[in-house]
């Protein structure tokens, strides 16, 4: 879906993008080839109007973190110091990412690998759900971040079959279907700041119905 989004050019920190006919910059390797890609596409003349960054967990772990490790001691990162750094250095990143909003007017997309927490919520006992696969911290910021925050997932349908001796068997099904979730559910994050339905299919003309997109 990324890759169909208008003129986009990809930040690359894992492999995954061989088999898409995308333009990307080398694969990065340290946090610094993240700075200095978007800071080309602030500074320079170009074409494109999308910039996706894939993914943003690997984008955090390991390269901000291996950095902040290797620029600074043990004692600096003690007592949840660490996480902060990690944290700040991420901060800096998404604040570059809005001056290549504002000064290119590009759309920003971030893709992130989903990760199952226990969510202790203070109205009810403690239950399962998805989140993006980031530290605490790192995934706070993200969350108030975004204008978007979409979970993206199969279309699931429950069947019951009698296994006999008076017992259910419950599966789950599913047609293919690909769902984009927009709004938050005791099983998922999610959230939108314009008035999206539940969820929508996972379709780039679906999703321009209901979330602007530069073009």
């Amino acid at each position: 879906i990324a890759s169909q989004f208008p003129e986009p050019i990809f930040i690359s920190t894992e492999d995954g993008i061989d088999g898409l006919d995308v333009t990307s910059f080398p694969k990065a390797t340290h946090v610094n080839d993240v700075v200095e890609s978007i800071k080309t596409l602030i500074k320079e003349e170009h074409e494109f109007k999308t910039v996706v960054v894939d993914t943003v967990d690997w984008l955090v772990e390991p390269l901000v973190v291996e950095d902040v490790e290797n620029t600074h001691d043990a004692k600096d990162l003690a007592y949840g110091k660490g996480q902060m750094l990690v944290a700040e250095s991420f901060r800096e990143i998404l604040q570059g990412l809005d001056a290549l909003r504002r000064k290119r007017n590009m759309n920003v997309v971030l893709l992130a690998h989903a990760n199952i927490v226990k969510f202790e919520s203070p109205m009810t006992e403690p239950y399962d759900r998805y989140t993006p696969k980031l530290p605490n911290r790192c995934n706070a910021l993200l969350q108030e971040w975004v204008d978007v925050l979409g979970f993206a997932a199969f279309k699931v349908i429950i069947k019951k079959a009698d296994a006999g001796f008076n017992k259910e068997v419950t599966r789950g099904v599913t047609t293919g279907e690909r769902l984009l979730h927009l709004v938050e559910n005791p099983a998922y994050l999610a959230k939108n700041r314009y008035a999206c339905p539940d969820n929508i299919e996972l379709k780039l003309e679906e999703i321009k119905k209901h979330i602007p997109i530069k073009n």
